[in-house]
């Protein structure tokens, strides 16, 4: 009986292959390879050799699964069907496929039949194949591999992000062709975004269903929603290269009166070969350059720069000033308050002994004065204000009380309508109010 730590020759090989104090087994990126080594092998069967022994696998393989009303096969059945094939490279081919057990053999009715896993293996090349016809930057088979997860149920991980990593190239290419500026680049790349659109469209619907799973994986569900936005930024690139476009269009250079731009000379130039290219280009850079191919606009740009913009910036003065020192805030300069409103109308509401209507405490010239006392009326027997210094203070510590009443009355003041009605009522020293 063998030990249960024994591995396999190919398990030592691979472990061979790494550092030592390496499990391959531990390695997360290596345990589903690990896992599905039957259906490796079963491809490296059908892969390993020369590309001519490679095809011949395949179409025998193929010519044995496409038969779907009688999938078994008798030997004389495989030699007929495949006639034109050597008849020992045949067998060899054959033999090499149920050895591997992508055929197999059935002992009961003597004839062979596809496996599991050649079945697995025709489906993935067939789906493959089908799209290698389309010119869709591998976005169709990502998306069709997504598209049959999502349809039973199994979102796979890796297939969002094989279709975020390829969303994100095609991005990063197109961002560089606008980067450009070149108008050929950017007709190109929006020919290539014109040949994924309806692939990005039908990304973006599968996407959006997947969302709206409940019970789907918290990492797809993430990988999900930046394959919804790589896919949003991806169709908003069409307008980006319809801008970039107008804007080559508006400087574009006709020459003359023959309706032909510079844009399609570039375009004829970029259909000559070389060896066209340099029959034109003889003779062509003689020096000095006749006269007519002088401009004139461009002539006077670099002679105003020469003359005028280089003197300029060359005696511009561009050194620092002289660092000083900050002033001490006593040599600031301070203007006094003025506090004469204050002061002369403390005195007056000090000099209150009985209770005086408040419309007769407001009496100023003007209407801000009598406002700036109404203000002030608020300080009274307010404690904050009172524990503070300066004329506020002092106000707001006065032995009076300020009655308002709920209603508006109409006075005699100046550029005043409607005063509240109310009174100012003299304190006792205990606190409380005294009516005269």
């Amino acid at each position: 009986m063998a030990d249960a730590t024994d591995h396999s020759p190919t398990d030592e090989r691979l472990q061979d292959l790494f550092r030592d104090g390496i499990v391959a087994e531990d390695l997360p990126s290596a345990f589903p390879l690990l896992r599905g080594r039957a259906l490796l092998r079963a491809f490296s069967a059908l892969f390993h050799g020369s590309e001519a022994q490679v095809l011949l696998r395949l179409l025998v393989l193929r010519t044995l699964g496409n038969r779907s009303h009688a999938p078994e096969w008798a030997p004389p059945e495989i030699r007929e069907a495949l006639a034109f094939v050597d008849p020992v490279k045949l067998d060899t081919v054959v033999q090499r496929l149920k050895d591997h057990e992508l055929l197999v053999w059935d002992s009961e009715t003597l004839r062979y039949r596809l496996g599991q896993l050649g079945r697995k293996a025709l489906a993935a090349l067939a789906t493959m194949l089908e799209f290698e016809r389309d010119d869709d930057d591998g976005l169709g088979y990502l998306t069709a591999q997504l598209a049959a997860g999502q349809a039973v149920g199994r979102i796979s991980v890796d297939e969002l992000g094989h279709l975020l990593s390829r969303l994100s190239e095609l991005k990063d290419d197109f961002d560089r062709a606008v980067l450009s500026g070149s108008e050929h680049r950017i007709r190109r790349a929006a020919e290539r975004l014109d040949s994924v659109w309806t692939w990005v469209e039908k990304g973006t619907e599968i996407v959006s269903r997947i969302g709206e799973q409940e019970d789907i994986d918290p990492a797809a569900h993430r990988l999900a929603q930046a394959v919804g936005r790589a896919q949003s930024a991806l169709l908003r690139q069409a307008g980006t290269f319809q801008r970039e476009l107008n804007k080559i269009d508006q400087h574009r250079v006709h020459l003359g009166r023959t309706g032909l731009s510079s844009s399609d000379l570039v375009g004829w130039l970029r259909s000559l070969d070389v060896e066209a290219l340099a029959a034109h280009a003889d003779g062509q850079s003689l020096m000095p350059l006749p006269a007519p191919f002088i401009h004139d606009q461009i002539a006077l740009d670099v002679a105003e720069f020469e003359l005028l913009e280089r003197e300029r910036v060359a005696a511009e003065i561009t050194a620092l000033p002289d660092a000083e020192s900050t002033p001490d805030t006593a040599d600031l300069p301070m203007d006094d308050e003025d506090l004469r409103h204050l002061e002369s109308w403390h005195a007056q509401l000090a000099a209150i002994t009985a209770p005086v209507t408040l419309e007769s405490t407001l009496v100023g010239d003007d209407y801000a004065l009598s406002a700036y006392r109404l203000s002030l009326l608020g300080l009274l027997g307010d404690p904050e204000s009172a524990a503070l210094e300066g004329g506020t203070a002092e106000l707001a510590r006065l032995p009076l009380a300020l009655d308002i009443e709920p209603h508006l009355i109409d006075v005699d003041l100046p550029r005043i309508a409607l005063v509240s009605a109310g009174r100012l009522v003299p304190r006792a020293p205990n606190g409380k109010k005294t009516d005269a």
